[in-house]
């Protein structure tokens, strides 16, 4: 599409930074990954073909966002760094496939961005290397968002994406497990070494690859609701599950009485700890607590 090399390769990355005189902001949690096979492996995980349609978050100086552009059918990127419109402006030049907006994804109403943007019958897909700092934030945000996505694509720290794909019984288990798992199927696609950026991080990231499942079995009856339920069952884990369930419904003797009665229907053992339920549970249990008047 150019004589350049691709963006992401070292030499061009180191070019654009000098050039704009640019450094990484720690407070914005910016690492440019400036290894073009591992760019190409996150396009394969996300599966694009010429019909899909693409948020990026982040999209930096445009690396991942070349490649998503040479694969997707439209890509749309949230930038808010103001500092990088420029040099996405003319980095993105060749490709008129791609339209950068200078927002923060927490903070855009993203139906109302999405109905503008795309066409409905283009699939819609996430695709990004998101900052550290602000991963788990913008998976729920999304996971909670009503747009419809195919696939959320995304790299995160390696000890996050480990934490997403955990089973019950293992000690990464937590809220976020059962949050996630409840209505995604997730995959760790692969690992992605700290050598791989500019500048170097201190951890190792992982691709993680979240579908919707298609039969997600008994829901809770409020989506709010449950992950509240969840991260309050999670609140002090080194705890039993009794003793969260009181914290969070309180120590009335008929409110023990309740939740002990809802615990025996239910097979589930007052002395086990939250990690050791499964999803299903956490679900069967915020049913449960709210035909119980608890919730």
């Amino acid at each position: 599409m150019n004589d350049y090399p691709e963006i992401a390769s070292p030499t061009r990355t180191q070019a654009i930074l000098n050039r704009y005189h640019l450094s990484a902001k720690k407070s914005l949690g910016q690492n440019f990954l400036t290894d073009l096979n591992i760019l190409k492996k996150i396009v394969e995980a996300a599966d694009l073909t010429r019909n899909d349609n693409v948020i990026e978050i982040g999209p930096g100086i445009g690396g991942l966002t070349e490649q998503l552009a040479k694969a997707a059918n439209r890509v749309l990127g949230f930038e808010i760094d103001q500092n990088l419109l420029p040099v996405l402006a003319e980095t993105l030049a060749p490709y008129d496939n791609v339209e950068i907006v200078n927002q923060d994804i927490l903070k855009a109403n993203l139906p109302e961005i999405v109905e503008s943007k795309f066409k409905a019958s283009h699939p819609l897909k996430v695709v990004a290397n998101l900052p550290y700092y602000i991963t788990t934030p913008i998976v729920m945000d999304l996971l909670a968002n009503p747009v419809a996505f195919v696939a959320i694509v995304v790299m995160m720290q390696k000890e996050v994406a480990d934490r997403l794909d955990a089973k019950p019984g293992t000690k990464p288990y937590g809220s976020l497990s059962v949050i996630v798992q409840q209505q995604n199927n997730v995959d760790i696609a692969f690992t992605v070494p700290k050598t791989a950026f500019i500048p170097q991080p201190k951890v190792d990231s992982a691709i993680v690859k979240l579908t919707p499942k298609k039969n997600m079995g008994v829901e809770p009856f409020d989506r709010k609701k449950f992950v509240g339920f969840v991260r309050g069952c999670f609140m002090h884990q080194r705890k039993t599950l009794w003793n969260n369930l009181l914290g969070i419904f309180g120590k009335d003797a008929d409110v023990k009485e309740q939740i002990q009665t809802t615990l025996d229907q239910l097979g589930i053992r007052a002395a086990n700890r939250p990690e050791q339920l499964r999803v299903d549970q956490f679900v069967a249990l915020t049913n449960a607590f709210h035909e119980g008047d608890l919730i």
